[in-house]
C-alpha cells in the first residue's frame, strides 16, 4: 500500500480541493491550542514572562574568570566551583575546575555521595587508587591527557599528581551532588580500627 494513495490524516498536504495552501497542524495535548508550523517553538505559551525569573527558571552564563575559589579543598590542589547551589542554584549538580601545579600531588581524598567526573583540559595528571578487587588492595596510576575521561565512583579515596615540572594540569570536573564533597584522608588504604 503507497503512502501517497493513503496518506497520514495529520500530514500536510500542499493545497485544498480549491488550490490555497493548508498549514499543518497538530492537535494540543490535554486541551491547549493546536501548534501551527511556523509559529512559533511554543505558541501556547506568552511570549514573555511578566516576572523575574527565579533562579531555577532560567540560564545562567559564568565567564572563565568569574570562578568561585571558596569551595571545599584538598592540599596540593585549587578547585574553583563554576555551577553550584551557591553559585546559580542547582539542586543536584556541582561542576569547577581543579588545578594542580607542576611536580605536585594533591592528598589522599574521596568525595563520599558524589559520581564525579574528570575531564583534562591540559597537562598530563595521573589519578592513584587503591584497587583492592583482587583481595590485597594494590596502587593504580591512570596516567592522562588532554580530552581524556575519568570517572570516580562514590566513596573511592583517590589522589591526583602532576608529575610535569613545568605545567599546571587543568581539569574539569562534574559532580552528582549539589556542592563539592571533599573528605581529605591520611592514605589511599583504610587504616586499621577505622571500622
Amino acid at each position: 500500500m503507497s503512502s501517497a494513495a493513503h496518506p497520514h490524516p495529520d500530514s500536510a498536504s500542499p493545497a485544498d480541493a480549491g488550490g490555497a495552501a493548508r498549514p499543518h497542524t497538530h492537535a494540543g495535548a490535554e486541551g491547549r491550542p493546536a501548534t501551527e508550523a511556523g509559529a512559533g517553538f511554543h505558541p501556547h505559551l506568552p511570549d514573555r514572562v511578566a516576572q523575574p525569573a527565579p533562579l531555577a527558571a532560567r540560564l545562567h552564563h559564568i565567564r572563565a574568570g568569574a570562578l568561585d575559589g571558596d569551595t571545599a579543598q584538598t592540599g596540593g590542589m585549587r578547585r574553583f566551583a563554576a555551577v553550584s547551589g551557591q553559585t546559580v542554584g542547582s539542586e543536584k549538580l556541582w561542576m569547577g575546575q581543579t588545578h594542580v601545579a607542576p611536580a605536585t600531588s594533591s592528598s589522599d581524598h574521596h568525595h563520599g555521595e558524589s559520581e564525579t567526573a574528570i575531564y583534562v583540559v591540559s597537562g598530563h595528571p595521573v589519578f592513584v587508587f587503591a584497587d583492592d578487587s583482587a583481595g590485597e588492595p594494590e596502587e593504580v596510576r591512570l596516567e592522562t591527557g588532554p580530552g581524556d575521561y575519568i570517572f570516580v565512583p562514590p566513596f573511592v579515596p583517590h589522589r591526583e599528581e602532576n608529575p610535569d615540572p613545568d605545567v599546571e594540569a587543568v581539569v574539569v570536573i562534574a559532580r552528582s551532588t549539589q556542592e563539592a564533597i571533599v573528605v581529605n584522608l591520611p592514605s589511599l588504604y583504610p587504616v586499621e580500627g577505622s571500622d
